[in-house]
């Protein structure tokens, strides 16, 4: 039996405001926007190329909006991804990788694959990292 990972309910404070950031400044797609009523709203998004998906809306979590940190996104390319979302006007860090001191600025030495890192912050402060994967294991 597969167990597939589908779907991760980000807490946010302005929906609209999500939406945009989301789709127009990190290109994720809108899958659906759907409301019941002025107390349920839920909007799925999904990033280009990805088979999981975020939610966002009303009435769907009580988790605290920016309480999120650490949700990655896997990119094979992690310079081109800064350019593009740099280019979309996207605060996002510079590269860093782990090492012996902790984290470290600039590409992995190796550019070993889940190495290389860059970080960033919907508007109401989750956390997001991007992650370089030039080559993934068979299988994933």
């Amino acid at each position: 039996m597969d167990f597939k990972y589908e779907v991760t309910v980000v807490p946010v404070s302005d929906v609209d405001q999500a939406k945009d950031f989301y789709a127009e400044k990190l290109g994720f797609n809108v899958d659906v926007d759907h409301r019941a009523g002025d107390s349920f709203r839920v909007v799925q998004l999904t990033p280009p190329g990805s088979a999981a998906s975020i939610s966002i809306g009303t009435g769907i979590t009580t988790a605290v909006p920016g309480s999120y940190q650490g949700m990655h996104l896997v990119v094979d390319d992690i310079e081109a991804a800064r350019a593009e979302l740099t280019e979309r006007g996207v605060e996002v860090s510079e590269p860093f990788h782990f090492g012996a001191e902790g984290q470290t600025p600039g590409l992995h030495p190796e550019r070993a694959d889940y190495g290389t890192y860059l970080s960033f912050s919907d508007p109401d402060g989750n956390g997001w990292l991007i992650q370089e994967v030039r080559q993934r294991a068979p299988g994933r």
